[in-house]
């Protein structure tokens, strides 16, 4: 079988809508020319968020976020809103002719979430390992479906009962984007009761749901995400550069 060579971009830190603008412009490239599989990693200038492509954020967040500090942009994919204060975001484009394009999208996130499991375990060195989640569960609080971080759904990457990496793709004939985020720290408490709406359950719901890699700490301490962010960026690009990924074991069964 051939093994395609991975293409890594780092377009470092930008704008929420300039981060969702290139994965844009890196999946029409998939169009016009042979491609490669992409890791595409990426930071943040400002505090920010990003939303699914048919979801209405103002639903849920104060209507001046902006200037509460933090930037808003769609996705170009689906799913719930997530905050990019303390997580490691990044996108992986796969072009149809890659063994790894799967006209089913569950096997679409198996593939990526594969990868993320191993750059996690590289991370952590628990003998407690990640793994997907193979159902999809129920929720007593019906807002937290429009939160990433606050239900776990079918192939999300959990550690100990916990999400700690999710994802969204879009899907075209030419190949598919995941947009992927892993879990290094809660977002600040009180920040999240200045931009949400009053919301029953819902910051409750994120601390039950969601696993982080750095523990839990009063104040942010920047230098130690920064370190964790740059770390585990590396153990992902060496993860995808270390193996062929020349094989479908990553296809689960789905009866």
């Amino acid at each position: 079988m051939h093994c395609e060579k991975w293409e890594i971009i780092d377009t470092g830190k930008a704008s929420a809508v300039r981060n969702m603008a290139i994965d844009v412009e890196l999946l029409d490239q998939l169009a016009s020319e042979q491609k490669r599989p992409i890791l595409h990693l990426y930071d943040w200038d400002v505090p920010s968020a990003t939303y699914g492509h048919f979801t209405d954020p103002y639903r849920f967040i104060h209507p001046n976020a902006d200037k509460l500090g933090l930037q808003l942009a769609r996705r170009p994919t689906g799913g719930g809103m997530i905050f990019h204060l303390t997580d490691l975001a990044f996108s992986i484009l796969v072009p149809a002719s890659h063994y790894g394009y799967s006209v089913n999208v569950l096997d679409n996130y198996a593939f990526v979430n594969y990868l993320v499991i191993e750059a996690v375990k590289r991370f952590t060195n628990l003998q407690i390992h990640p793994h997907l989640l193979s159902h999809e569960p129920q929720t007593t609080v019906a807002i937290s479906k429009h939160f990433c971080m606050a239900k776990p759904t079918k192939y999300d990457v959990m550690l100990e009962g916990r999400k700690i990496g999710g994802g969204a793709q879009r899907r075209t004939k030419h190949g598919f984007l995941h947009q992927g985020s892993i879990s290094l720290s809660l977002p600040p408490i009180d920040f999240l009761n200045k931009i949400l709406l009053p919301q029953q359950g819902l910051i409750e719901a994120m601390q039950a749901t969601t696993y982080a890699l750095i523990p839990f700490q009063p104040t942010l301490n920047l230098k130690q995400l920064g370190d964790a962010r740059r770390e585990l960026s590396q153990l992902l690009i060496d993860v995808v550069l270390a193996r062929p990924h020349c094989f479908k074991s990553y296809i689960l069964d789905r009866r």
